[in-house]
């Protein structure tokens, strides 16, 4: 087993200023140098294309991330179109990952399934003083999140499908940025992901206060919602959209139906999908489907569990107090993987 770690940080403040404090920070992090390594063989394949038309769609659907874009060219001293492909969420390269997911009445908890490698180990809190809703959660290329939770209560999820016909559009991370910052609810939430372009196939799941929650199965082509509380890798809908091989994720599909049925609390919850032992979560790292962290958020009371790695005690957030103005006292969230393969935020 190898220690790991995911820095937490926290701003109140404009978009502009948070992205020039994130710049800074990234300034004496292996992060950045690490990601060029990562993506400058792929980068005329899988890098943005058309600068000019992402930015005018990042601009109408939440032009204050635009601004937070800004604040980090200016901090790391680069020209927008360069900043923008690095920290737009628009036509990148993907991490593939596996991830399931489970929502009870009141609470969401979701297993992140991926390759150490492609991971930020960044925590982040931030409040906006400008516009759009404060938001806590993991992120992904800096300015995206894996899964997260906003004042609201609205959480938001996503599980890959595939990447075959792939087409312009936005990745994973940013519309879950995007969702998070600009919709109060799953009503919101539904209607604005299903007018994003998306890059891959993927499965969003929102879920707000009232505990209704939602499957949105999303593909360059076709967007289409169904309630469901349960989610991992394949389509129930757009069945033409699925991987030809979808033996293992509809296992692990009737385990957590069938596991999670007893379940009556968060932690109860929290504890089969972050169990090896229950069949759901999984240390298969080298093929990008070993599970790096167990997210589980409480819509209703605005508190969250975060762990990284199998079989531990969760971190507990209390969001709603750090929304009233009391600081998050923990600075880094450890954990262990069975892994050699270091996040890239490590040396």
């Amino acid at each position: 087993m190898k220690p790991y770690y995911s820095d937490v940080l926290q701003f109140r403040g404009s978009h502009y200023d948070f992205g020039y404090f994130q710049g800074k920070k990234l300034i004496h992090s292996p992060i950045l140098p690490n990601r060029e390594k990562q993506w400058r063989p792929r980068e005329k394949r899988h890098f943005i294309t058309d600068p000019e038309t992402s930015m005018a769609m990042l601009k109408k659907l939440a032009p204050q991330i635009v601004d937070e874009i800004r604040g980090l060219a200016d901090a790391l001293e680069l020209n927008m179109t360069e900043a923008f492909k690095k920290f737009g969420g628009y036509y990148l390269e993907l991490t593939l990952s596996g991830c399931s997911i489970f929502a009870g009445d009141d609470f969401f908890v979701r297993n992140y399934d991926s390759h150490p490698r492609g991971y930020e180990g960044r925590y982040i809190f931030y409040q906006p003083t400008d516009r759009g809703y404060a938001l806590m959660g993991p992120t992904m290329q800096i300015t995206g999140r894996i899964d997260g939770m906003n004042e609201k209560g609205l959480v938001i999820g996503y599980n890959f499908t595939h990447t075959k016909k792939s087409a312009d559009g936005f990745m994973c991370s940013m519309i879950a940025r995007m969702v998070l910052e600009t919709c109060a609810d799953t009503d919101e939430a539904v209607a604005m992901l299903k007018e994003i372009p998306h890059r891959h196939s993927f499965s969003y799941v929102v879920q707000d206060k009232r505990g209704i929650p939602y499957v949105v199965e999303a593909s360059p082509r076709k967007v289409i919602a169904r309630q469901s509380n349960v989610c991992t890798n394949h389509f129930h809908l757009l069945h033409e959209e699925n991987r030809y091989r979808q033996e293992e994720t509809r296992i692990r599909e009737q385990n957590i139906i069938r596991k999670q049925q007893p379940s009556g609390s968060a932690y109860e919850a929290f504890k089969i999908m972050n169990s090896l032992d229950e069949g759901i979560a999984s240390t298969k790292y080298e093929a990008s489907a070993g599970t790096l962290h167990t997210s589980v958020y409480l819509p209703k009371e605005l508190k969250a569990m975060f762990v990284i790695g199998l079989d531990r005690k969760p971190v507990i957030f209390d969001f709603n107090k750090w929304l009233q103005g009391e600081n998050i006292n923990i600075t880094k969230i450890k954990g262990e993987l069975d892994s050699d393969k270091p996040f890239v935020n490590m040396e």
